[in-house]
């Protein structure tokens, strides 16, 4: 299933953050920091399968090179708390190839970023969830001052915007449903909350790294961290209870992004909304036996395929609608036709109203 997400944040020094070494981690490479004249070398870490520099018009062609384009920016932040980047973070649609995933990213980084002055350093990432499912996504790293030929400018507030994210949100979304409609992928995604979707679902929280493992692994952390883990414990569990309750909320849910949809991606969005092994077998069953769940047979692949009744339903309505519109064209006679017939009528001396 194709799950959205799109997250904006700003890299600083205030965080303790270096441009450079955000650089190095994104694209897992070996990059040199000359402020701090320290070798950031993360080309050991696995799952990056592209990554460039992309460049506006009048930009410097040597920004090209990652290392030295991020080094100019840190030699020109002076201040402590300068803020040196911002990253665009955002899930690809896993029913994608790793071209089609990285060719969807070029054009979203170069359409929303790059056409609008800024130096989007970008890095595809093919890592794998938990479920061992692919997990693609892209960190952008964009620069956040005006560019020319001589090099960077001033800061372009305008870029600090929350309409501007709103927008970028909002035009990933269509970009990416457009391309997966062109390439016949049953699967959208949708920016908006689950609220204004009409999805009585509790939106899960985004948990890092740390949190993860605390979860996963019952490991001990900072308070931030395990509030984390035990917020994203409590919210699956409350949407777990509520699936089994009412299965047509998952249901409801998972034909929002796809019309289709297989007993893996029944398991993979009971993952999400359950907590523990026990609950996750709840949840499961209780879609598995919704009255509204109508199996369709075995797919290409061998798997079973089904829908629900309301996705039946709602087809027959269009096909029922395209017919219609399609009688209408055959029989409706034309403007030039219609005239025609008034005039041989007219000569005749009969009068058509």
């Amino acid at each position: 299933m194709a799950i959205y997400h799109l997250h904006v944040k700003v890299i600083g020094r205030n965080a303790g953050s270096s441009a450079v070494a955000s650089a190095a981690y994104r694209s897992a490479s070996r990059l040199r920091d000359e402020r701090i004249e320290r070798t950031h070398d993360f080309s050991a870490k696995r799952g990056v399968v592209h990554s460039e520099v992309k460049l506006p018009e009048d930009a410097p062609e040597a920004w090209r090179d990652r290392e030295r384009l991020w080094n100019e920016v840190e030699s020109f932040e002076v201040r402590k708390d300068a803020q040196l980047a911002r990253e665009v973070e955002f899930a690809l649609p896993r029913e994608l190839s790793q071209a089609q995933g990285i060719e969807l990213a070029r054009d979203f980084v170069q359409v929303e970023f790059v056409s609008k002055g800024m130096v989007a350093d970008l890095n595809v990432h093919w890592d794998r969830a938990e479920d061992g499912s692919p997990k693609p996504h892209a960190h952008v790293m964009l620069t956040m001052r005006s560019v020319g030929q001589n090099g960077f400018g001033a800061k372009v507030r305008d870029w600090n915007a929350t309409q501007l994210v709103e927008r970028w949100r909002e035009r990933w979304a269509e970009l990416a449903n457009e391309r997966l409609a062109e390439l016949d992928i049953d699967a959208r995604i949708d920016h908006r909350s689950l609220e204004a979707q009409g999805i009585a679902l509790e939106p899960q929280t985004q948990i890092g790294a740390p949190a993860q493992r605390i979860e996963g692994g019952g490991l001990v952390a900072g308070d931030s961290e395990a509030d984390r883990a035990e917020l994203h414990r409590e919210i699956s569990r409350n949407n777990g209870a509520r699936i089994i309750a009412d299965p047509h909320l998952a249901l409801d849910a998972i034909t929002h992004q796809q019309s289709t949809f297989t007993r893996k991606d029944i398991a993979k969005f009971a993952h999400r909304h359950s907590d523990g092994v026990e609950q996750f077998n709840e949840v499961v069953a209780a879609i598995s036996n919704a009255p509204d769940l109508v199996e369709l047979g075995k797919d290409g692949r061998g798997e079973d395929r089904f829908t629900t009744r309301q996705m039946i339903e709602t087809e027959q309505r269009l096909h029922r609608t395209a017919e219609r519109i399609d009688l209408d064209e055959r029989h409706a006679v034309s403007d030039v036709h219609r005239e025609a017939a008034l005039a041989r009528a007219a000569q005749r001396g009969l009068v058509l109203s």
